[in-house]
């Protein structure tokens, strides 16, 4: 099944035909990991567990080993994330109190060693 290109917080995408844009599998992949990182639990009525809700530190002191506890918990369940090698997870914060996180990944459907490792980072102070 095929994905729209969606980026959470943001508007459905437009494919320049004028039809619903579409994401191939490695991008619709990393924009699961990113929607079920955001979305806090709860949101999605149908699945009331769903997501790591790491909005939830915005504003909070600073505890980089706590959110990349949560963000690593969240990773194998989404099936476009490679069981090995295990995700590497960076969060950092500068001088400023924003938080930086930087997840690298292997895609399962095309593998590390086709090339199929994925980047997903963001600004955990604006989304």
């Amino acid at each position: 099944m095929t994905d729209a290109w969606h980026i959470f917080g943001a508007d459905l995408a437009i494919s320049p035909s004028g039809d619903l844009a579409l994401a191939p599998a490695m991008e619709a992949g990393r924009q699961r990991v990113l929607r079920r990182l955001l979305t806090n639990p709860g949101d999605y009525l149908w699945a009331p567990t769903y997501g790591a809700g790491l909005g939830r530190f915005v504003g909070e002191p600073v505890e980089a080993q706590r959110i990349e506890a949560v963000i690593r918990g969240q990773m194998f369940k989404e099936a476009a994330v490679a069981r090995r090698p295990e995700p590497a997870i960076s969060v950092v914060a500068d001088q400023a109190g924003s938080v930086f996180a930087d997840i690298r990944y292997a895609d399962a459907a095309s593998g590390a060693a086709a090339g199929g490792s994925v980047s997903v980072s963001f600004n955990l102070n604006n989304g």
